[in-house]
């Protein structure tokens, strides 16, 4: 979040932390309440934030539409852009009891568990690939309550700091599971954490920088960063693609499922095994998102003709 472009910087930096202590302060009442009142009582509230999204964000609204009508195959109906931004709405909603571990509030399961079994067997921890899909809360906090091997979600070190002081407000004893890259220790914290058996969550759908390469998807290129993927191969780690995807209700399906093994891959061979495996998350991606299509959480145009390839 930014401040308006004529505001000079210590005044924008100053604005900028009024809107995150405000925002962090709403976030605690939501919590809250939510906590308090319980998740069915406290869902009633989503119907009108998903009304007001589609009566007053149009840009939302036609970014919306033109994804819908890639994954539905058909022009979207009213009851479809609904769909789409409650969906959305409950899976931040969600994220409340998720990190304040109350599973039992939820039908969790599991496709591909032993992907990722197969993956930490070497003890050298996993690289999970995911995007604005679902909710990666569901897996993060499942995967702290359920197994010995921790789940780090791993961003640029802006959305980090915007995050945690969202988690912090939730429980903060989830700030810990954010490492932000962009410091100058953030590749040995990685490193060691994956040596440690960590499992490293990535959102590998959008990228600050410009270093993109297009693949096919939902019927035309888009541009996906490479970053990630460099950095998979740098570190010669095994790749999952990850997802939580919500199926209404209170039922969840985590779906897991492989991407690469960098670890076998030499210098010669690195190029051609980033662009297969970016190829393999694209086309991922591009099923859970016919099968789950009021999932994607990207509201702007993916497709851009710019060439700019996807914002962050």
């Amino acid at each position: 979040m930014s401040g308006p472009a004529d505001t000079p910087p210590a005044a924008a930096a100053s604005w900028t932390r009024q809107s995150e202590r405000s925002s962090a302060a709403i976030m605690r009442f939501m919590a809250w309440l939510s906590l308090t009142l319980g998740r069915r009582l406290s869902r009633v509230v989503l119907h009108g934030i998903a009304a007001y999204f589609v009566a007053f964000a149009p840009a939302a609204g036609r970014a919306s539409r033109a994804y819908l009508a890639r994954a539905l195959g058909r022009a979207p109906t009213l009851a479809d852009r609904y769909r789409h931004i409650l969906a959305f709405a409950t899976t931040i909603h969600d994220r409340i009891y998720f990190l304040n571990e109350r599973f039992d509030l939820f039908d969790i399961q599991i496709d591909g568990a032993e992907q990722v079994d197969a993956a930490l067997a070497g003890g050298r921890g996993v690289l999970l690939f995911g995007a604005h899909l679902g909710s990666f809360e569901a897996l993060r906090a499942l995967g702290r309550h359920h197994t010995r091997h921790t789940v780090c979600m791993l961003m640029h070190e802006d959305n980090a700091r915007k995050l945690n002081s969202v988690l912090a407000a939730i429980n903060p004893a989830a700030v810990q599971d954010v490492l932000a890259l962009g410091r100058l220790d953030s590749m040995l914290q990685l490193r060691d954490r994956l040596d440690a058996g960590q499992m490293i969550g990535v959102l590998a759908d959008r990228t600050p920088q410009a270093d993109t390469r297009p693949q096919d998807f939902l019927g035309a290129p888009a541009e996906f960063p490479l970053g990630p993927f460099r950095l998979a191969a740098m570190l010669r780690r095994p790749v999952l693609f990850m997802t939580a995807l919500y199926l209404g209700g209170n039922r969840y399906r985590l779906r897991f499922a492989q991407l690469a093994d960098f670890s076998a891959v030499d210098r010669e061979g690195r190029d051609a095994a980033i662009d297969a495996a970016q190829r393999a998350y694209a086309q991922q991606l591009e099923q859970c998102c016919r099968s789950a299509p009021y999932n994607w959480f990207n509201f702007f145009d993916f497709w851009r003709p710019d060439g700019a390839g996807p914002r962050p």
